[in-house]
Parts: C-alpha cells; sequence; structure tokens
C-alpha cells in the first residue's frame, strides 16, 4: 500500500459521528442539519431539463477536455464575471466538481524530486480537508497557516521561515473562505504574487463560494481577475470553480479549471490517464447552467434572507457577524466547540460541526479550537428554528 495514506486522517464527518457516538438527541424536536456544505436549495427545472434531454449522450465516450460548448459558455461566464479573457482552448478544462481536481492537481504539480527537501504545500488553517490530502499523496508536507479572527482571518506569512518558502511548491488558497468567509483583497493577492514570483510556487485558487455573497454592487474579486487587475500574466495560477453551491448541483458534480494554459497542458495529461470525463449528459446540463445568471441571483437572495435573519440571532449569543460571503458562520463557542456540539445535539437536536474537526495545531494553537461552524444551507424556517434553538442552548451554558 501506498505509505502515504497512513498520514490521511478521518474526514471531519467521520469524527463528528464518532464524537456523538452515544448521544441520543431530544425527540421533542426534529433534527436540523447544519454540520455540511451541502445546499439544500432546489435545483432549478431548466437544468433537469436539460439533463434530462441530453440522455442520448450516453452512448459515446466523452473526451477528458469536454465539448467545446461547455468551454465556451465557462469563458463567456468568466468575462461576464470577472471582465477577463480566458481562451476556452488552451486555458479551461471541466472537471467533476472543485474536490476530486483540488486533489488531483498536487499529483500534477508537486515534483518530490526536486533539489532541497521535501515539498511543502502550504494551505489555510482552518482549510479544506482535501488540501492535506492532496499534499501527502503527492509525495509533499502540508504547511499550515493560521487564520485567526485577531487578524481578521488573514494570512500571517511570518509563519513559514525562508528555508520553508524555499521548498513551497503548491499554495491552496480559499476565497472566499471556508469556514471563515474570508474574501481575500486586490492588495492580499498582491501580497501573494509576490511571493509566488520570489519563490516559484504555483497557486490554487479555490473558489467554489465565490457567488454566494450578499452585496451585489461588491461581488469577491478572484484570482485570475486580480492577476489582469495588477497587469500580471496567468503564470503560475490556476482557479477552480463549481456549479455545486452556484446552482444547487452538488449531485451533478461539475466544475472546472481556469488559468495558466503550461500547467493546464500537463493537467489534461494526467487527467486524460486518470479517466475522469465529464458524462455528456451532465456537459450539456453545466453549459445551460452557466448561461444562466437569473437562478443564481435568486439563489443569493435566498441566502441574504438567511443571513439577515438568523445572524442576529445566534450573533447574540455567540458574538458572530455577517462573513463577507459563503454560507457559513463561524461562531466562537463559550465552550470547548466539541462538547458545545454534543450538547446542542442533544438538548435541541441541531448539528453542527466543531471548528477544531477543520483545523490542525500549528504555531502551538489549533485555529478552529472553540469555534462551531454552522452552515445555513436549510430552508428560511429551519434555520430560523435552528437559530433560535442555538440561542437558548447557548443561554443555559
Amino acid at each position: 500500500m501506498n505509505p502515504h495514506l497512513a498520514h490521511l486522517q478521518p474526514y471531519p464527518f467521520e469524527k463528528l459521528r464518532a464524537l456523538f457516538a452515544g448521544v441520543t438527541p431530544n425527540p421533542r424536536y426534529k433534527e436540523i442539519k447544519l454540520s455540511i456544505g451541502e445546499p439544500q436549495h432546489a435545483t432549478p427545472q431548466f437544468i433537469m431539463d436539460a439533463l434530462h434531454a441530453n440522455l442520448f449522450g450516453l452512448a459515446s465516450y466523452p473526451t477528458t477536455q469536454g465539448i467545446p460548448a461547455l468551454r465556451h459558455a465557462i469563458g463567456e461566464w468568466c468575462a461576464r464575471r470577472y471582465g477577463i479573457a480566458v481562451d476556452p482552448e488552451s486555458e479551461i478544462l471541466p472537471v467533476n466538481g472543485s474536490r476530486e481536481a483540488l486533489f488531483s492537481f498536487a499529483q500534477t504539480v508537486i515534483d518530490p524530486s526536486r533539489a532541497g527537501g521535501t515539498p511543502i504545500v502550504v494551505s489555510p488553517n482552518p482549510f479544506y480537508q482535501i488540501y492535506e490530502g492532496a499534499a501527502y499523496l503527492a509525495g509533499a508536507e502540508p504547511r499550515f497557516l493560521n487564520n485567526l479572527p485577531d487578524n481578521g482571518f488573514a494570512f500571517d506569512y511570518s509563519q513559514l521561515s525562508e528555508a520553508e518558502w524555499a521548498r513551497v511548491q503548491l499554495f491552496y488558497v480559499c476565497s472566499p473562505g471556508n469556514p471563515t468567509g474570508k474574501v481575500l483583497s486586490l492588495a492580499d493577492w498582491k501580497t501573494l504574487f509576490a511571493l509566488s514570483d520570489k519563490y516559484g510556487f504555483i497557486i490554487a485558487a479555490d473558489e467554489c463560494y465565490s457567488e454566494i455573497y450578499f452585496d451585489e454592487a461588491n461581488a469577491p474579486i478572484g484570482g485570475l481577475q486580480a492577476a489582469r487587475l495588477l497587469g500580471r500574466s496567468f503564470d503560475r495560477l490556476v482557479m477552480f470553480s463549481s456549479l455545486s453551491k452556484r446552482s444547487n448541483v452538488p449531485g451533478m458534480r461539475s466544475g472546472f479549471v481556469a488559468g495558466d494554459a503550461k500547467i493546464l497542458k500537463k493537467f489534461l495529461l494526467y487527467r486524460t490517464y486518470h479517466g475522469c470525463a465529464m458524462a455528456p449528459p451532465i456537459q450539456a446540463a453545466s453549459v445551460a447552467a452557466w448561461n444562466d445568471e437569473a437562478h443564481v441571483l435568486d439563489n443569493r437572495n435566498q441566502y441574504r434572507e438567511k443571513f439577515a435573519a438568523c445572524t442576529p440571532l445566534i450573533g447574540e449569543v455567540l458574538g458572530t457577524g455577517m462573513p463577507d460571503a459563503s454560507f457559513y458562520l463561524w461562531a466562537r463557542t463559550p465552550v470547548a466547540d466539541t462538547e458545545f456540539a454534543r450538547g446542542l445535539l442533544e438538548h435541541y437536536n441541531v448539528v453542527a460541526l466543531p471548528g477544531s474537526f477543520l483545523a490542525r495545531e500549528a504555531q502551538g494553537v489549533n485555529p478552529g479550537a472553540n469555534f462551531i461552524r454552522i452552515a445555513l444551507v436549510a430552508g428560511l424556517d429551519e434555520c430560523l428554528e435552528a437559530s433560535r434553538r442555538i440561542r437558548e442552548f447557548t443561554q443555559q451554558l
């Protein structure tokens, strides 16, 4: 067996099942699950219609590069959303959701044979656990940069030594962030680009929450957009995007990567062998989804209504406020986060995720400890009911 598999930790939801073992939820309350970032809004009918209308495509093997119509639809969306030109022939690849691409990308770009020691992959902390697993399976070492509230959840690059920076080959950044909701500013991107120029590492920009925001006049800036605004090329920069949150189709497993053409040429080669071409009906439905913005605006409006209603209730007892973007509240708990999660389930049948499960100890601290991640993905009424229960539970502690 691959020895790197021994480094993989249980996924957060496996830890959650173990944490809840032996807990009997209060039968007076119906379960409300706010632990997993799985959109619960209805999938738009036109996307399902496009999927159904193209089932004839099952008779053909799909190409790994995807159909031209899909790559062009993605390119046109990038132009509308970010005001940038991205070449659909060389700078865009469809992928089966951002998760599998974020993982497999490391296998393409990490070079364990490079002189200087074991490669380093940098990740935010707290983080999406795929980054860590991708690093280990690529033969690299993960390094975690703590994102702390006292620093506005920004990166503190001084946490790595000069010798460590010299070994960095890949830097995962998530904006809007999971779980903090932090959005990188143009100045933040400029600093990160300068480090990439100095040390030669590749930036993997995870932007799967880019379309869940609250101010229509201030959409989150994207990595490729930031590069163009700063007069840069896409060198050493690849973005990862997805329809899952944007269009409420997590079961379709549809997304794309875009950026540095030289890197994507190698990534396409890897993917051709990996056997991860997108099914033709999914490609057709994805074209329809990327070409429509009305359903995305409706989706945002639903989240905006929920956050406006629920954040004051939860913030009253847990001190949290509106995130920059995404559909999570990242709230500090008055007791250990694991104790809080167990008690909330036992007494009020609300499932939330302990923040410590989403982070690793670095610089002597686990930045997720004594935080809870609340995913406001259910309907408005359920989210409001859960918020009231959270408030009542916290007031009793």
